[in-house]
């Protein structure tokens, strides 16, 4: 039996345009901490700052689709798209930290309203029956983009200073709207059925959150407060540990991502979730403690290593779950309420392990974001416990 053909052209288009927004995005995450720094911000602050981002993304991305249904997906995704170039050319602008906070709320909306309709009109597009395959190659865009960006952000700002890193961030996400610019829109069709959708009478509730996704989301909320302070620190990390070579930390991190994928969708697949999901957790755990360890550049990179192959693994497959458990009309507020919850981790863990970082150091901090992925595991296996005890129960009753 032939496979749906999954490498279309929308596809492609879709994975590089999503490639280079996030390569802007990760371009900034070591960087703009430092930026802030020069301009006299705190570990507090530069946690505020990031967390801010996430909030001003978490705030509008109830509204998308809504939106999506009255102006088309297309449409509004290269709004946002927009948005995010003028919020990172405009960084440069901000002489103050004050400034940069008020410039991050808006490259936040404009990254809230993009992440959310990526994922979306991905999940459109790749066939059900290769979905956690399809949703692990799409993300290999923001594989690759945490291995180049970051390593391409601190030598434009070593070499070039940060009017170079703000100005190609920015040309980045021009390249980014063109290419989204040729992925085909809504039909009428489509349209027409979404605005039915929409005025279809429901909760205000259920307008903005999809309870079917509540887990996975919950699972990936955990995952962001561990991801926020090892991402947002590793470089002031670098420099209070005395380690060199810190962008080697996410070319390896990527390089591991990328790879795994090739192995977790299939598994995915074939095999459940579980065999995905709960494996990569502890991955994640080994690679917190050898940060907390760390004391060269080697240990940085087995470090990334373990990282980079259970975050790979865990984003596509809570992402191909919270698609599975929803019907198509409903897909851009689960994809929502997934990314609310993942970027709601994000930022409240770059700005509680920031507080940890204050009071303590970059070792401890790491160690302690070990502690979100314990949760993690504690949280997921009872869940999937109780759903084997309820489906056994249920098989009894039956005649």
């Amino acid at each position: 039996m032939l496979k749906e053909p999954l490498w279309t052209k929308p596809f492609v288009l879709l994975i590089l345009s999503n490639l280079f927004l996030f390569l802007s995005l990760e371009m900034l995450l070591p960087t703009l901490p430092v930026f802030a720094a020069d301009k006299g911000g705190s570990d507090a602050q530069i946690g505020l700052i990031i967390g801010l981002f996430t909030y001003s993304a978490v705030v509008v991305r109830p509204f998308v689709g809504m939106a999506s249904d009255k102006f088309g997906k297309k449409l509004l995704l290269i709004l946002g798209v927009v948005i995010c170039l003028i919020g990172t050319a405009s960084y440069y602008a901000a002489v103050t930290i004050v400034m940069m906070l008020m410039l991050r709320i808006v490259h936040g909306v404009g990254f809230g309203i993009s992440t959310t309709l990526y994922g979306t009109v991905a999940s459109d597009i790749i066939p059900a029956s290769r979905r956690g395959e399809g949703m692990g190659f799409f993300g290999t865009g923001n594989a690759v983009a945490i291995s180049l960006g970051p390593f391409l952000g601190i030598w434009l700002m070593e070499e070039f200073g940060f009017s170079a890193l703000f100005i190609v961030g920015a040309c980045i996400l021009l390249l980014a709207v063109i290419f989204t610019s040729f992925v085909k829109g809504d039909s009428k069709e489509e349209r027409a059925q979404a605005k039915i959708a929409a005025a279809e009478p429901t909760s205000l509730l259920l307008r903005f959150v999809e309870p079917k996704a509540l887990m996975p989301s919950l699972l990936g909320l955990l995952v962001g407060l561990s991801l926020g302070g090892v991402i947002s620190f590793i470089t002031l990390f670098g420099k209070e540990a005395g380690v060199q070579n810190i962008g080697f930390f996410f070319l390896v991190l990527a390089l591991s991502e990328f790879l795994i994928r090739f192995v977790s969708g299939r598994i995915f697949d074939t095999r459940g979730r579980f065999w995905v999901l709960f494996p990569a957790a502890i991955f994640c755990i080994v690679g917190c403690v050898i940060l907390y360890m760390t004391k060269s550049t080697g240990m940085l990179l087995l470090a990334a290593v373990f990282y980079g192959a259970g975050f790979g693994a865990i984003f596509p497959g809570l992402q191909a779950w919270v698609i599975d458990r929803v019907e198509p009309k409903r897909r851009g507020v689960a994809t929502a309420t997934f990314y609310n919850a993942f970027d709601i981790g994000i930022g409240s863990g770059a700005m509680l392990l920031g507080l940890v970082a204050t009071w303590s150091n970059y070792e401890t901090m790491y160690l302690v974001s070990s502690v979100f992925f314990i949760i993690y595991l504690i949280v997921y296996y009872g869940y999937e416990k109780h759903l084997k005890k309820t489906s056994l129960l249920e098989a009894g009753k039956r005649p």
